[in-house]
């Protein structure tokens, strides 16, 4: 007889271990791509990105996703409150603060091995079946997002099942794996002690991208315990450059990924005189304007109360007519 579909903490455990590996991420078989040839400068601005990464670097990752004028704009933003970049390029991103308050409550150990034990410890068969029913939601919804373009639809259908499959033969079902893996992740989150817009915000985007990178280090030590290396994927990225346009190029990148060989298309645009991952600025940009418009909105707000009182007390002093 076939279990059921797990219960939601089984789908958001192994939802969570599966769909944290999505970082420049595609599969096309292809020639492999020479490892001692020159780097590009586009090649080496992704390989630098992927080094910041696997060194737990979220500040130098932020530093060099944008232009330095960028960035300090970047900054303002999640100083105002109207931005939490690059924490929003995450996997899941909505899910980033209820994930930390719920690995950061006191009795959270205690809690979380109690789920485990209950509704997935020894059920291979209901993870695997869980895997695979989220392989085939992601493809479906990946179909039916209409802001990637038909490449980055295909690029993302294909990790999907690759992450799907890892998933499925992962011992994701292991008590003393979990222990472990739930002790690691618990501990870090308290340090970090970034569970709330209120901290996020008292730390600064700079501050609270340092306090992370501890725990980015945690959840991929975690990861690999389960056979998914995402050191090795970053470490081991290869690049070369496609064609560039004046400031436009296109970079084939390949690295290793849960056993298998990935192969992607990255677009680059040169701004400023350096190269940055074409959707990211394209983010970024629109995560700008938008702070800009709101910011706007609310100093003219401002500005029409400072008015008001002005002439509510203006009024006020005037001498009566007689």
């Amino acid at each position: 007889m076939s279990m059921p579909l797990m219960p939601g903490r089984c789908r958001e455990w192994v939802l969570a271990l599966s769909f944290c590996g999505l970082v420049l991420l595609s599969a096309c078989k292809r020639d492999q791509i020479d490892p001692d040839a020159p780097a590009a400068e586009p090649v080496a601005a992704l390989r630098q990105l992927a080094r910041h990464v696997a060194d737990n670097d979220l500040v130098g990752y932020a530093q060099a996703s944008v232009p330095p004028a960028q960035y300090d704009r970047l900054q303002a933003a999640w100083a105002q409150g109207r931005s939490r970049w690059p924490l929003t390029e995450l996997p899941l991103d909505g899910q980033f603060l209820p994930m930390m308050a719920a690995l950061s409550r006191p009795d959270a150990p205690q809690r979380l091995q109690r789920a485990f034990d209950a509704q997935i410890a020894g059920q291979a068969t209901g993870v695997r079946q869980a895997a695979h029913s989220m392989g085939l939601f992601g493809v479906q919804y990946l179909r039916n997002q209409s802001d990637y373009s038909d490449t980055e639809r295909a690029h993302y259908t294909q990790v999907v099942d690759a992450l799907s499959r890892w998933a499925a033969a992962a011992p994701l079902t292991d008590k003393q794996r979990a222990r472990t893996t739930i002790t690691l992740l618990t501990a870090t989150a308290r340090t970090a002690a970034l569970s709330t817009e209120d901290q996020l915000q008292a730390a600064g985007m700079e501050g609270s991208l340092r306090r992370l990178g501890p725990f980015a280090k945690a959840f991929k030590t975690a990861l690999a315990s389960y056979g998914l290396s995402l050191d090795t994927a970053l470490t081991e990225l290869r690049g070369e450059l496609v064609s560039q346009q004046g400031d436009t190029a296109v970079v084939r990148i390949q690295y290793p990924l849960a056993g298998e060989q990935i192969d992607a298309q990255v677009r680059m645009t040169r701004r400023d005189g350096h190269w940055y991952v074409t959707r990211t600025l394209e983010d970024t940009d629109a995560l700008l304007q938008a702070a800009d418009a709101a910011q706007a909105e609310h100093d003219a707000a401002k500005a029409a109360e400072a008015e008001a009182a002005a002439a509510v007390k203006d009024g006020a002093s005037a001498p009566a007519k007689p």
